[in-house]
């Protein structure tokens, strides 16, 4: 199948095939536990050793993989019993698995003990490591372990090891090496993932096995295999929703939308040309959750030739949207801003990030603007950065080519900061290997750890899936996405890249008031208020022009 298919066809598909079911068929019963690709999956581990799966994202595989985990790890081992182990790049997705675990023990009655999370000695040669980790023990002798990481030690163990996700795993062709060593004293390896380019090793494996130079099993569920085998009924069961094909043909075409340009690669098992990923889809969507619209303005190509009412009456609304939204923010947080250009072929985009007390970074605005003049695009960002002054410790713009007039402007209002040492709000940045090989690792950690909060976007999850990794830096693809007239470039990656590094910077405003004196008269002096990079030793603030006190910031 493919993601070309349309709405009207799949329902067409589908009722189609429901109506050649025997009539019996909804007369017996209760569905099977499994659907009939993870039924296939169990069926194939009873008899073959390694398995690499090509998946589709959220289908309910690792589900089944759990499944078979637990059936593993509770037999003797005269029957076959074993340990399992299960890695993966995240640790929420070590959580979910455990979890799943648990739950197939209960289900299947078995002899098991608590859920544990405890620390996994990875310690080598090379120094000490630990790694946190989840497990189940059996009355069997063997255990489930989940971890977040790789272990270097892998080599030292035995039984059944499950790599999930594994094109988004570290150094995943040395980790084959060691899980492999499995097999000498009749373990198992189970490779499952989505697609993470065409270079990855996962990928690599996947050819050698089609290829006919692996004789390791392989198996394939994209998105639309898996709705065949009654994903999305199975979905309406659980939610309690009535199945229909339209129902079914609708939910299809808005999860397809909703990746965009990466659906091929996401759901249906087409790696994208190119190298590695930087973020995974599935991290990126569990840091989004509902909140302002993006708002976005698109102008004319003859905009500047038209009469000035008529170009104030076509940028007049989004303006009174923009005022209404900056109304409505708080001034409680600090905030930073991140600003990237462009004029003919991609968007301008401008990000504004709250820097709540915890010290995550939420993003509480963002706009875009296609085709909009550099007068105008000064204007609006203008607008952003007066409202948020007070609470502002920072902006930062792209200033490559024609970018510079935007961030030279905005310098001129609220400070050029220029050097270590300088003063201003304003970085002007000129982009290069250099600058994303220090930044974007922050910006990374942050996905991670949980640290930052981004507002649902589909085309936001494009254009930070764009970021790829280049010799080993993280940079946007040269490549363009998007239909003819509405390509994007990694635009929104780019600002929220900019709005981070601003918000990491440390800034302290000081300065003083003249004391005014009844009637009228203040004390000698003037105070003028300026910006500067806060140091480690600095133990407060002083009162600036506009009757804030600022302390240092990281």
């Amino acid at each position: 199948m493919n993601p070309a298919v349309s709405k009207t066809e799949w329902e067409r598909l589908r009722q189609s095939t429901i109506d050649a079911m025997p009539a019996i068929i909804g007369a017996v019963g209760l569905p099977s536990v499994l659907l009939g690709y993870q039924a296939r999956t169990i069926a194939l581990l009873s008899s073959v050793s390694v398995l690499f799966i090509e998946k589709s994202r959220r289908i309910g595989e690792t589900w089944a993989l759990a499944a078979h985990a637990t059936l593993t790890a509770a037999k003797e081992k005269t029957a076959g019993g074993m340990d399992a182990m299960y890695i993966s790049y995240s640790q929420e997705m070590t959580r979910e698995f455990i979890d799943a675990c648990a739950m197939w023990a209960r289900a299947f009655s078995l002899a098991a003990f608590d859920t544990q999370e405890f620390v996994f000695d990875d310690s080598d040669k090379d120094g000490a490591r630990s790694i946190q980790a989840f497990r189940i023990r059996f009355a069997s002798g063997f255990e489930i372990v989940a971890l977040s990481s790789a272990p270097r030690g892998l080599r030292g163990k035995q039984g059944l090891v499950i790599i999930d996700e594994a094109a988004f795993v570290d150094s995943l062709k040395q980790l084959l090496k060691a899980a492999l060593a499995f097999l000498v004293w009749g373990g198992q390896v189970v490779v499952c993932s989505t697609h993470n380019g065409t270079e990855n090793e996962f990928n690599v494996q996947v050819q050698e096995i089609l290829g006919g130079r692996s004789r390791f099993a392989h198996q394939r569920v994209d998105f639309d295999a898996a709705l065949q085998d009654g994903l999305y009924q199975r979905i309406c069961l659980v939610t309690g929703k009535k199945w229909s094909a339209p129902a079914e043909a609708q939910w299809r075409e808005e999860i397809i939308d909703f990746y965009g340009d990466g659906a091929e690669e996401e759901l249906f098992c087409v790696p994208s040309q190119g190298s590695g990923t930087w973020l995974t889809a599935p991290l990126i969507e569990s840091r989004m959750r509902d909140g302002p619209a993006v708002l976005e303005l698109e102008l004319p190509a003859d905009f500047l030739q038209r009469p000035a009412v008529e170009r104030a009456s076509l940028v007049a609304p989004f303006t009174e949207a923009l005022a209404t939204a900056l109304a409505a923010l708080s001034l409680e947080p600090q905030y930073a801003f991140g600003f990237d250009f462009a004029r003919v072929a991609d968007l301008s985009v401008g990000t504004l990030m709250a820097i709540e007390k915890n010290l995550n970074r939420c993003e509480a605005l963002t706009f875009e603007l296609r085709g909009v003049p550099g007068d105008e695009q000064k204007t609006i960002t203008e607008m952003v950065l007066r409202r948020v002054l007070s609470r502002l410790v920072g902006a930062a713009f792209d200033a490559t080519g024609m970018g510079w007039t935007v961030a030279e402007d905005m310098g001129r209002k609220f400070g050029l900061r220029e050097g270590e040492d300088g003063s201003g709000l304003v970085w002007a940045i000129k982009f290069s290997q250099e600058w994303y090989r220090i930044n974007m690792p922050p910006l990374k950690t942050a996905f991670e750890d949980g640290a930052i909060t981004l507002v649902k976007s589909q085309p936001h999850l494009s254009d930070l899936r764009a970021v790829k990794v280049v010799r080993g830096i993280p940079m946007v693809s040269p490549l363009r996405e998007g239909t003819p007239g509405k390509k994007r470039h990694g635009d929104f990656a780019v600002a929220l890249a900019l709005a981070h590094f601003a918000s990491r910077m440390r800034w302290v405003e000081y300065a003083y008031e003249p004391v005014v004196q009844p009637g009228g008269a203040g004390v000698s002096g003037t105070g003028t208020g300026f910006m500067k990079p806060a140091r480690d030793d600095d133990g407060g603030g002083w009162r600036s022009p506009l009757g804030k006190i600022f302390k240092g910031f990281l």
